[in-house]
């Protein structure tokens, strides 16, 4: 019987990049610090599969304690009923979910994935089914305190605008959200990932996002389901004015040896589509302040030296 935690293309994933990807941190249930950790959290980062088949990619915040994980294979989530966030109210019975809880200000992040068991107006339960640790690469510490704000309504992007464009040059941190073909088994769902770099790490041509890929724990969740499933979403937030720029698109990854050739730190290189998207001004009531750069973020370049 196979064992693995990984799924066939995360595997093939692996495969491509020459790494054998161990899987042992990966369970069936949270351990307790998992789950200590996730119910400490102001903010949670969160990647659904639409009834589209789409992956969509949001941020949840509140109180500590808007999280909670009342067992091993249990967690619940509160958010405001009235959200005027796309994916939040797409929300269905046994829709996939993947889950990154992270704290920014000490470099901690736990990823979880599983189905939506029970939903309610203000809420939802998640069944857990997968559930690990990730290191601090490449996170920029930031510390979060509430600050309310009056969010405004929804702007619809058919692509990329001058505000999201500015935004994305001087991004040095992007949420990446996937999910795994169907028919994949047990190993799949949906995912929510990190990704970090030099303010400048993204290159823009046009509606296209080019991404590099650094070293990281070798499961290749991502990039795994991007080989399968290359639709996928990104979240960029504008740790200034609580802005939300929420994309969706298809990814293409280049695998080959000069991909990534006179790119610090980068391994390959994945290229973003922008199909569509939208921007949620003033979403988010926290106020960020910057800490500084991690110092793997140090040993990666940007694409200006590039050129």
């Amino acid at each position: 019987m196979d064992t693995s935690p990984f799924h066939v293309d995360e595997l093939a994933a692996q495969r491509n990049a020459a790494v054998e990807g161990k899987g042992a941190a990966i369970r069936s249930q949270m351990p307790e610090q998992h789950r200590d950790f996730f119910q400490s959290l102001r903010y949670l980062l969160l990647s659904t599969v639409g009834a589209d088949g789409w992956p969509g990619a949001t941020m949840l915040s509140g109180e500590p304690g808007f999280v909670l994980a009342p067992d091993e294979r249990r967690l619940c989530l509160s958010y405001p009923e009235a959200s005027g966030d796309p994916v939040i109210e797409g929300f269905s019975l046994g829709q996939e979910i993947g889950l990154l809880g992270i704290d920014l200000a000490n470099r901690r992040r736990n990823r979880a994935n599983g189905r939506i068991c029970v939903l309610e107006k203000n809420g939802v339960e998640l069944a857990v089914r997968q559930s690990f640790g990730n290191c601090p690469k490449y996170i920029q510490r930031r510390e979060a305190r509430p600050l309310a704000r009056e969010p405004a309504a929804i702007e619809w992007l058919s692509g990329l605008d001058q505000p999201a464009r500015a935004l994305i040059a001087a991004a040095d941190t992007l949420f990446v959200a996937s999910r795994s073909r169907s028919g994949i088994g047990a190993q799949g769902g949906a995912d929510m990932s990190h990704r970090g770099g030099q303010p400048g790490f993204v290159r823009l041509d046009g509606d296209e996002l080019w991404i590099p890929d650094f070293s990281g724990n070798r499961y290749f969740n991502t990039l795994g389901n991007l080989l399968g499933e290359p639709r996928a979403a990104l979240l960029l937030v504008d740790f200034d004015s609580g802005d939300l720029l929420q994309l969706q698109g298809v990814a293409e990854i280049d695998w080959s040896a000069d991909a990534a050739r006179g790119f610090a730190g980068a391994e390959r290189l994945w290229r973003f589509k922008v199909c569509r998207g939208w921007r949620r001004r003033a979403a988010l009531p926290l106020l960020w302040t910057f800490i500084d750069q991690a110092p793997s973020t140090a040993q990666t370049g940007c694409w200006p030296t590039v050129a």
